[in-house]
Order: structure tokens, then C-alpha cells, then sequence
């Protein structure tokens, strides 16, 4: 347990979620064991005793995070809203509280997967592993970041931007991640064998994440060999797909598809329709927040945008769409595929990034590092009109 609590340490720290020293981890095996000494842990072992887990995570944000977070928290605000679709889906919410008492936390942690702590950090928690809290740490970090960004947007546009919301816009403009001038070289295909195609999604998946392409776990990569699609397994974390990458048969043949990427119907789409045999996804933070920027405040599906927005809309040459994971009438098997036909890429409303390429992971990284580019400069060109 002690090496796990270590790991996702040093997990969140690589990621640029926390700083060195910050992250403390806590794991129930035989007994509750901690990453390091705390002054906190006294407070956290009652919330052990208090709720039905295995993990607990609690630390204080990195910049630019932690900023953003604690404005987001400022005032009498009981819980934050974000609207893209991981924390519609996934976390609903994110409470905040005022103070580090075991009661409280206990109290919000019984109906969500985190809880803000005003200028002290944030608990999450996990039930399997200490993977799952370091997830939905990362998830409230990258959700909190989405919102300030898209409402820092909306409030220039009205005119309506506070001297404090500006002034922590200045201070995370210094901490923004910084992408390469020039892509990575993945494995060149065409693959001779099974083994290389392994191999192949493995480093795009840890490319994706070593570059920040990517939230926790919510990114899916898959290659198509012969007859068969290999993709990475649901809930599989990008950056470690050894023994989490599926063989699935394009025909049907075998049920290794239970275990597939949620999105593996429309990843089948993708490669119907376009001809391409190479997938990868991505959360790249500027994509989801372009693909939420919309002026038509009283649309009549505002609210649902993230599942039904009937507007043609696109970022450059890049078209966004809604849909969600699955297969039923708003599902992204029948909206991503067709809207991936002839192009480079496809951004989902709220969601991320998709993008293709014909015999290796190259040019699909390559459009995925560029769109996101794009829909930064974009960003900041919008600011400016």
C-alpha cells in the first residue's frame, strides 16, 4: 500500500496537480497506512471511521489551480457548477466547505467524490484503490479549470469581468501548460505484428498524458490491425495501458468489447466511415472550453447542450458536436463518426478532442497537439474582439 500512496504522489505532482511535499495520501489494508507524517492525518483518520473507503487524498492545489479554485470558492459559495460533460456525468458537483473538520468532510463526501476546503485543499477519496482519488482529484482541478476560463469569456464579452476575477486571470496566464513547438515521434506503421500495435497504443496513450492532453483517466486510443480493433480498456489510465489494451474483433466474434472503452461503438464509427485505422482522444483544456463558448444564451436545449445542441458549430476548420457516451439516440456513435468524415479532427461539446490518422499514431497526435493550439489562440483572439 505504502509503494501505491507513494506512486499517485509522485503522480499528482508530474501531472502539475500539487507541489512537491503537498500530496498526502492515506490506504486501509491490513491498517491504515500514510504517505508521510501530517499534521492532518488525526482529522482524516475520522473520516476513514466515518465512511465506507479504502483512500483518502488531500492536498492543495498547484498553480495555476489553486488560484482559480479558491476564487471559485470565495464568498458564501456552498458548491461549484461546472458544466462540462466528465462532471455532469461523474462528479455532479463540487461542495465546498469553510473548515477542515472531519464532520463536514464526512458530510459531503457521503453523497459526492470530493469536497473543496476553502484555502486549505482537496479530499477525495476511493473505495478500490488510491487511483480512483487521485482521478477525481485531477478531475476537480481540470473541471474547476474549464469553468474559469469559459466564464471568464462570457463575463469580458458582457463587460462584467470583477477586478478580483482579473486579477487572478493574470496570475494563471504565468502557470498555462506549454506545448511542444514540435510533436514527439510515435512508432511508424504500418505494423508488422500484434506486438508493435500493443506497443503502439501504449506510447500514445503516455504521450497524451506526459503532455497534458488529457484528464485523469478520460482519454481512449485504439488501432486497427488486420481484423481486429485493439483499444484501451474503460477506465484504463493512459499513461499505464500495459495489459489494458483490448483485442476486439471487428466482427463481433468474441465479447472483448465488455471490458472496452466506453466509447468503442463510436471509435467502430469512426473507422466505418473515414477508413482510418488509427484513434486517439484527448481532454486538451482549451478544446473543451472553445466547444462550450456559445452567445445563444435562450437556445431552447440550453441546459443539454452537452447532449443535443442543434447548431452547426466550428473552431477553424474543426467541427464540435454533441452527444453522449453510448449507443441511444443522442449517443456519440451517431453523431462523432459522420462529423469525422474528411477531417482531421472533431471536438464533443464539453468533452474532447478526437482526432485520426491512417497507420500509426503520428499524425493523429500531431492534429491532437495542433487543434489544441488552435483553439487556445482562438481563446485568446476572442478576448481581443
Amino acid at each position: 500500500m505504502k509503494r501505491l500512496l507513494e506512486k499517485y504522489s509522485a503522480k499528482m505532482v508530474s501531472a502539475g496537480l500539487a507541489q512537491t511535499g503537498h500530496p498526502l495520501l492515506g490506504g486501509l489494508d491490513a491498517e491504515l497506512e500514510w504517505n508521510r507524517e501530517d499534521p492532518a492525518t488525526p482529522v482524516l483518520e475520522r473520516v476513514f471511521s466515518g465512511l465506507s473507503i479504502n483512500s483518502l487524498l488531500f492536498s492543495l492545489p498547484a498553480e495555476p489551480y489553486r488560484s482559480i479554485i479558491d476564487f471559485l470558492a470565495s464568498g458564501d459559495v456552498s458548491c461549484i457548477r461546472p458544466e462540462d460533460s466528465e462532471t455532469r456525468t461523474f462528479m455532479h458537483d463540487l461542495p465546498v466547505i469553510r473548515d477542515f473538520r472531519s464532520d463536514k468532510i464526512i458530510e459531503k463526501l457521503r453523497k459526492r467524490k470530493s469536497v473543496i476546503i476553502k484555502g486549505k485543499g482537496i479530499v477525495t477519496w476511493g473505495t478500490v484503490s488510491p487511483e480512483q482519488a487521485f482521478i477525481f482529484y485531477s478531475s476537480v482541478c481540470f473541471a474547476c479549470f474549464v469553468k474559469f476560463f469559459a466564464d471568464y469569456l462570457r463575463d469580458k464579452r458582457r463587460g462584467e469581468v470583477s477586478i478580483e476575477q482579473e486579477s487572478v486571470f493574470r496570475i494563471v496566464l504565468n502557470n498555462l501548460d506549454k506545448y511542444p513547438n514540435k510533436p514527439p515521434l510515435l512508432m511508424s506503421g504500418p505494423f508488422l505484428n500484434r506486438e508493435d500495435v500493443y506497443r503502439a497504443v501504449a506510447e500514445a496513450g503516455r504521450l497524451t498524458v506526459k503532455h497534458r492532453l488529457v484528464d485523469s483517466f478520460f482519454g481512449n486510443v485504439s488501432m486497427r490491425w488486420g481484423d481486429t480493433l485493439f483499444i484501451s480498456q474503460t477506465t484504463s489510465s493512459l499513461d499505464e495501458l500495459g495489459g489494458c489494451i483490448d483485442p476486439c474483433p471487428l466482427n463481433g466474434s468474441a465479447c472483448t468489447s465488455i471490458t472496452a472503452s466506453s466509447e468503442f461503438s463510436a471509435h467502430m464509427g469512426i473507422l466505418r466511415l473515414t477508413g482510418m485505422n488509427a484513434i486517439l482522444h484527448g481532454h486538451p483544456k482549451f478544446s473543451v472550453i472553445m466547444s462550450m463558448d456559445c452567445r445563444q444564451e435562450n437556445c431552447d436545449t440550453r441546459g443539454s447542450c452537452h447532449i443535443r445542441c442543434p447548431e452547426e458549430r466550428f473552431i477553424g476548420d474543426i467541427p464540435i458536436v454533441s452527444g453522449e457516451v453510448g449507443t441511444g439516440p443522442y449517443g456519440l456513435c451517431n453523431t462523432l463518426p459522420v462529423a469525422m468524415e474528411g477531417n482531421r479532427g472533431v471536438i464533443v461539446w464539453g468533452h474532447g478532442l478526437f482526432t485520426v490518422s491512417l497507420d500509426d499514431f503520428n499524425g493523429a497526435f500531431r492534429n491532437l497537439l495542433s487543434i489544441e493550439k488552435m483553439c487556445q489562440e482562438e481563446y485568446f483572439r476572442l478576448l481581443l474582439t
